[in-house]
């Protein structure tokens, strides 16, 4: 690798760390196949040498390109995050100020004992319990002040669950509510939407925590709808590659953006960005399943 200012390559090895930024630097690295012992199963190994031309100044370019593409990714969560917050409290309380305590709002998977007699649904209170106590928000004191003895209601609980706690809950739900939140998306089966949550809390793990996002394949992967399901979604369907990075990811928060707030400009400022995608071999949008012409698609008009 190229390094034309020493100090200034300390200087970000120091800021960012050499692991951090290793990953970053990894796409640029030299590959050969090899066969093997029975010569039937090829195999890509990517070697510790540079292809040539590369250049620190590349790598940082790339790590600051991830920077700034994680932060879309959260604008857009936050949004899906806030509408889904609203969309359960209301679901569930209509029914009851304490109906995500109850255990009649959840399915049977939700209520069976584990190897020690604990639910997944006891397991999941004992966490939002915990956070409840544990809180210093100005509403959690004034609640507990007034109402010592008292659970807080739905609508005031869930403003402390983060998305790990609400895709829990969403697939903890019944069939039919699920089938209900999900409709509001605009998503035809209800396990899109479990499928969803759970995909999206694991990509705002990777966001919060800094991590590399541009070719990430998310640890819960996302299956898109049947072909005909959701024509904006089509495409997806024989894009294995796509479906297995995070383009899939941007593609449903897309798809739900346009259907909660049709006035989002968060598809426009995804595209603006992904056009400065530093330039370099082994450096492509298709590292990170986006389509050919993606930006093209009706998806993203």
């Amino acid at each position: 690798m190229e390094i034309s200012d020493d100090v200034a390559a300390r200087a970000c090895l120091q800021r960012i760390g050499y692991y951090r930024l290793s990953g970053y630097w990894f796409p640029f690295r030299n590959t050969r196949t090899v066969t093997s012992a029975s010569g039937t199963t090829p195999t890509v190994v990517v070697d510790d040498s540079f292809r040539a031309g590369t250049h620190f100044r590349q790598v940082m370019a790339l790590y600051v390109f991830d920077k700034r593409l994680r932060m879309l990714f959260l604008d857009a969560i936050e949004r899906i995050e806030v509408a889904l917050r609203v969309d359960l409290a209301i679901l569930l309380g209509q029914r009851s100020r304490l109906a995500h305590r109850d255990p009649h709002q959840f399915e049977a998977l939700f209520l069976k004992p584990n190897g020690v007699g604990e639910t997944p649904h006891a397991k999941w209170l004992t966490k939002v319990d915990d956070g409840f106590q544990r809180s210093k928000e100005e509403f959690v004191k004034h609640f507990r002040t007034k109402y010592p003895s008292d659970f807080p209601p739905v609508w005031i609980a869930i403003e402390l669950w983060d998305f790990g706690t609400l895709s829990t809950l969403v697939g903890g739900l019944k069939y039919a509510d699920r089938a209900q939140v999900a409709s509001r998306y605009g998503l035809p089966r209800p396990d899109l939407l479990t499928a969803f949550t759970r995909n999206l809390n694991n990509v705002r793990n990777i966001c919060a925590h800094h991590a590399r996002l541009w070719n990430r394949s998310p640890a819960d992967r996302l299956a898109p709808p049947r072909q005909g399901e959701v024509s904006l979604l089509n495409h997806l369907c024989g894009d294995v590659h796509a479906q297995s990075r995070i383009y899939a990811t941007a593609a449903f928060l897309q798809y739900l953006l346009r259907t909660i707030n049709p006035a989002s400009s968060w598809g426009i400022r995804l595209r603006a960005h992904l056009k400065t995608i530093p330039a370099g071999n082994g450096i492509s949008l298709r590292n990170a399943g986006f389509p050919n012409d993606w930006g093209k698609l009706d998806l993203w008009q």
